[in-house]
């Protein structure tokens, strides 16, 4: 006998197997990804419910929500059964969630590991596809004053000048300095350039009494730190 694939609309499944509704029985750490992703889409299409389109989207994306954040609008609404109403609530809930990550460590205030300093730009350049140079300057008890974009390079490498980044320490007035870039290859072991670059900034840093801490390398899944390793 030929097998026959059925579509049954969320609609008509048992009520614990519906998203809003095993949310609200089971709370949100019960949805699967793909269940998570069908209340933001809200509804599916005539041949499709909601979480059928979560999972061939998030199939797309290799079932991983960083490489799903790195898909625009117009990559989403590529999808049958995609409109850009949609395309956008996806968006910003993953936009939001990168962000929450940020906004932690803002309110404690203070670096108290790299693991901190990883959340932190995590949000900002974790999934970014060009490496970027920031800086985040800290008073004496390590509480930040502030994060500073230094520049952005290609695929490869972004140049970091150091007149550039000791003039915003001392217009704030900080007192230590973290450096911290991406590899978008997801390699975060350092480059020689990356070495050469701390090693001249620490000494630079010595000199001002403001001394470099730490050089955090971001990749999409974890970090590299000089100070953690003993490379600083």
């Amino acid at each position: 006998m030929e097998n026959v694939n059925l579509y049954y609309p969320i609609r008509e499944w048992a009520e614990g197997d519906r998203p809003r509704e095993k949310m609200m029985q089971h709370g949100k750490h019960a949805l699967a990804d793909a269940e998570l992703i069908a209340i933001l889409i809200g509804s599916g299409s005539r041949n499709e419910s909601a979480v059928d389109l979560a999972r061939r989207i998030l199939h797309e994306a290799n079932n991983n929500l960083i490489d799903l954040s790195r898909m625009s609008i117009a990559d989403l609404t590529r999808f049958k059964g995609m409109g850009q109403a949609k395309a956008i609530s996806i968006v910003a809930a993953l936009e939001l969630g990168k962000r929450r990550r940020g906004a932690e460590i803002l309110e404690k205030r203070k670096i108290s590991s790299s693991a901190d300093v990883f959340n932190y730009f995590q949000s900002l350049i974790g999934d970014s596809l060009y490496e970027s140079f920031f800086i985040l300057l800290l008073n004496r008890a390590n509480k930040i004053i502030k994060s500073v974009f230094i520049s952005e390079g290609g695929l490869a490498g972004t140049v970091a000048d150091p007149k550039k980044i000791f003039r915003f320490a001392l217009e704030s007035s900080a007192s230590n300095i973290i450096l911290c870039h991406n590899h978008p290859s997801g390699n975060v072991q350092p480059s020689d350039a990356d070495i050469k670059l701390t090693k001249k900034l620490k000494q630079a840093g010595e000199m001002l009494d403001m001394p470099i801490i730490d050089h955090i390398i971001l990749g999409e899944n974890g970090y590299y730190s000089f100070a953690d390793e003993g490379t600083l």
